[in-house]
């Protein structure tokens, strides 16, 4: 695994880990790899800075924008107010719709094609700008 800094062409920050080098070209080549800010996929590798000896301790503080600081918010509104309902995501999202499930908030993972379909059927979803929490047993 390798982390990168990267920066988008709005000058928005953040880091990423990939598999290899070559899998984050791949990603960046397919428009895989997006702002976690403004949801650009012009993004490049930014200067990045040394890793410090492990051995060694530092006490900073990472100073959070107002932009991570409402993705925070959000973050842990969504998790305290709706079930996680993992892969099952777009299956639970139409059985809902369709009425064989009762209503409730709900949110998971669901692949593109999932997801475009669900839109084009015409119910309501939108992506988070976060990865859920996987809950585990």
């Amino acid at each position: 695994m390798i982390q990168y800094t990267l920066k988008c062409e709005k000058e928005h920050t953040f880091d990423s880990w990939f598999q290899s080098s070559s899998a984050f070209e791949k990603l960046k080549s397919a428009k895989m790899v997006v702002c976690s800010v403004c949801g650009s996929s012009n993004v490049e590798k930014a200067i990045m800075a040394p890793r410090v000896n492990k051995n060694q301790k530092i006490n900073v503080k990472k100073r959070k924008n107002a932009a991570e600081k409402a993705i925070a918010e959000l973050k842990k509104h969504v998790e305290q107010n709706s079930d996680y309902v993992g892969a099952n995501f777009a299956k639970e999202a139409r059985a809902m719709y369709l009425g064989d499930l009762p209503e409730r908030p709900i949110y998971g993972e669901a692949k593109a094609d999932e997801a475009k379909s669900l839109i084009d059927d015409g119910i309501p979803v939108t992506p988070l700008p976060f990865t859920p929490n996987r809950k585990t047993n």
